[in-house]
């Protein structure tokens, strides 16, 4: 099943519910630049390299603010948060379920809780199993890529039962975790990420201190 686009309603109403000035768990960003953020990644090219390529990350951060910052009010919120809800436009190759699925499947989920675990007071979602699934084989595939700052082997552990050796070396640790919350920590948000460890005392203590994500 395509979840992407189920992903996307949730993402746009827990945006609409939070407004346009709650906190995030990304770092300097409110709500606002949040949705200016994903609304850019899908229509603006510029944008799109900035967060492929650290050269052009100046010009994704200026129209992040710009963006964020012409729609502060509730109304112009509302109306940029309508905009990604919307999707890409009708020529973007993110129209492609594949595309989509690569570039949004994970990225959604995480800028959900991005907003949910801001607050004060959050509960983890009861995810769907097949849901659940698809965020499993998302991890999976990039793992490697978003631990590779890491100087230890890593083992990530479902709850479900799937075990899958993301980076190989002498000393290990096992993360283990539900599927979503695996896929937080490997994006960096390790302090909001429902998960534990097996592993060495002083490995697990690295694994705490190292920088992991994109």
């Amino acid at each position: 099943m395509h979840y992407v686009d189920l992903s996307r309603e949730v993402l746009a109403e827990t945006l609409l519910a939070a407004g346009p000035d709650a906190p995030t768990l990304c770092a300097g960003w409110r709500t606002r630049h949040l949705a200016a953020h994903l609304v850019l990644r899908e229509r603006n090219p510029k944008v799109g390299l900035g967060l492929m390529l650290r050269k052009f990350a100046g010009t994704s951060d200026r129209a992040t603010d710009r963006l964020a910052g012409e729609h502060a009010s509730p109304a112009r919120y509302a109306r940029l948060v309508g905009q990604f809800r919307a999707g890409p436009p009708a020529l973007s190759p993110l129209r492609l379920p594949a595309l989509d699925e690569a570039a949004n499947l994970a990225e959604f989920f995480v800028h959900t809780e991005d907003v949910r675990r801001a607050s004060d007071r959050w509960a983890p979602r009861a995810l769907d199993a097949a849901y659940a699934d698809a965020l499993w084989h998302e991890v999976v595939k990039r793992a490697a890529f978003l631990y590779r700052g890491v100087d230890l082997g890593i083992v990530l552990v479902s709850t479900d039962g799937p075990r899958h050796v993301a980076k190989r070396a002498a000393v290990s640790v096992a993360i283990v975790g539900d599927p979503g919350e695996l896929l937080l920590h490997a994006h960096g948000r390790t302090d909001h990420a429902l998960v534990t460890f097996e592993g060495q005392p002083d490995a697990v203590a690295l694994l705490t201190s190292a920088d992991i994500g994109i």
